[in-house]
């Protein structure tokens, strides 16, 4: 067993099949995308795993545990970082006061104590790190809101990477993202990945050809194939499914 894995994975919305019997297995270490066309269910897989939606059959294991029923915030203390689609960064604090709170939720320590460990030389410490890490230290008092849409997904990257997974999720982190932003973020999980397990939703080609070990491909709710990049360029059924004609 992979460090997650989904097995008979179903889900529907008001009698809508959105999943269908999803197997998918991650292994140690391996970066995995995940895609497919509009509608393929993509997003409701990620939200699945992640527990911001529960299985309506099937379960997920995660470091070999049944996590099906885990709550999210559960699941992060357990070792399984994300980053969402929309931005989810706390507008009106620093980039510091940020990544501060994802290191502090890391520590297990409660908003309420943020003035005693505000000292904290483990605490600062491991802030600026990051912040340097994902090459916001000098905007690090500069609140989010001010910063620019690249930086606040960079930020948001940062912010999963300080709670200390095992795993990392990442749902279209180069959504909306202008080709510079979209290579220099690519680098920066590059980086902020090597090492780690890591599945990535992004419809972006060129991210996924890449950042993917291996790659599969949801259509209609299904898997339609699961294989290295190579493979899947020259796979006829997602072809046609998906890719058509696109050089990547």
């Amino acid at each position: 067993m992979g460090i997650l894995e989904t097995k008979g994975l179903c889900h529907h919305f008001d009698g809508m099949e959105v999943l269908t019997q999803v197997n998918l297995d991650i292994r140690d270490g391996e970066r995995h995308a995940i895609i497919g066309p509009n509608g393929a269910g993509k997003t409701t897989l990620f939200n699945v795993i992640t527990g911001t939606y529960t299985a309506k059959e099937g379960r997920v294991f995660f470091k070999g545990l049944d996590v099906t029923k885990t709550k999210p915030f559960k699941l992060t203390r357990m070792g399984l970082g994300r980053s969402f689609q929309i931005t989810s960064t706390f507008q009106k604090q620093t980039a510091y006061e940020n990544i501060r709170l994802a290191v502090l939720s890391k520590q297990k320590i409660r908003y309420d104590l943020l003035r005693r460990t505000d000292t904290l030389k483990r605490i600062a410490e491991e802030t600026d790190k990051i912040l340097n890490q994902i090459s916001l230290y000098d905007e690090r008092h500069e609140t989010t809101s001010s910063l620019s849409y690249g930086k606040q997904r960079s930020l948001e990257l940062g912010m999963a990477i300080a709670t200390g997974p095992d795993l990392l999720m990442f749902d279209e982190p180069t959504a909306g993202m202008s080709r510079e932003e979209t290579h220099a973020a690519v680098q920066l999980i590059l980086r902020l990945t090597e090492g780690k397990s890591m599945v990535i939703v992004e419809h972006d080609m060129d991210v996924v050809f890449t950042l993917a070990d291996r790659i599969t491909v949801l259509h209609h709710g299904q898997i339609l194939a699961t294989d290295k990049p190579d493979v899947i360029k020259t796979d006829e059924r997602v072809k046609s499914a998906y890719l058509g004609d696109t050089e990547v």
